[in-house]
């Protein structure tokens, strides 16, 4: 086989290769607690449901993973936080730290379970989302700054760190404390909430689907 056709097969063999693993859709993980596993929802507009709904509609087809798990706080999360990525995901969005709130839980350690969490997703080389939450005002204006604060200190160590994180302040942000777009207990979004937040955070989800396989 003359060498200039020879190059031109591995050239094509390549480019095909390449094109191929383009292709492929974006495996997306969203990994949290019940906020992403639905609760009190009818199945299929969870979270990871819409948003993946929400980027059909855009021609993004991409396979979301409901890494969800109801009352889950971000010590949990730090210990399965391991065997989630064994579903290989392409990008990952963390919503963990409601129920750490809810519980009156230290903020420092909600702050080294962040890290620990961003840190496992790091060294796989994937880049991360962080959602961020706020305490109930029923906590203290003390434990709120507290707790807000570890969410900005996670994020900064992660920075440090060669794989790309992304952070988004609020998950709930336009839907908490609006009636009309929560269920009765007044934490947890309905449809139309669940809606809304796929609508505000859907730029940040855009970016961080822009940084997987580049």
């Amino acid at each position: 086989m003359p060498r200039f056709f020879s190059s031109a097969v591995v050239a094509i063999t390549l480019l095909l290769a390449s094109w191929s693993a383009q292709a492929e859709p974006l495996r997306l993980l969203v990994f949290g607690d019940s906020l992403v596993a639905g609760y009190g929802l009818p199945q299929g507009v969870a979270f990871p449901d819409q948003l993946g709904a929400d980027l059909a509609r855009d021609g993004r087809h991409v396979d979301i993973i409901n890494g969800g798990i109801s009352g889950d706080t971000t010590a949990g999360g730090a210990s399965r936080v391991g065997w989630s990525l064994a579903d290989q995901p392409d990008a990952v969005i963390v919503v963990l730290g409601g129920n750490d709130a809810l519980r009156g839980l230290p903020p420092q350690d909600m702050e080294r379970n962040l890290g620990t969490i961003l840190s496992a997703i790091q060294d796989k080389n994937i880049p991360v989302l962080l959602a961020g939450m706020h305490a109930p005002a029923n906590l203290g204006l003390d434990y709120g700054k507290m707790f807000d604060a570890a969410f900005m200190s996670a994020v900064k160590a992660a920075q440090t760190r060669p794989a790309p994180v992304l952070f988004y302040p609020f998950f709930l942000d336009g839907v908490a404390l609006e009636p009309e777009l929560n269920q009765d207990d007044g934490i947890h979004p309905n449809t139309d909430g669940v809606a809304v937040i796929v609508q505000r955070i859907r730029p940040m989800v855009d970016q961080l689907l822009a940084l997987a396989r580049p």
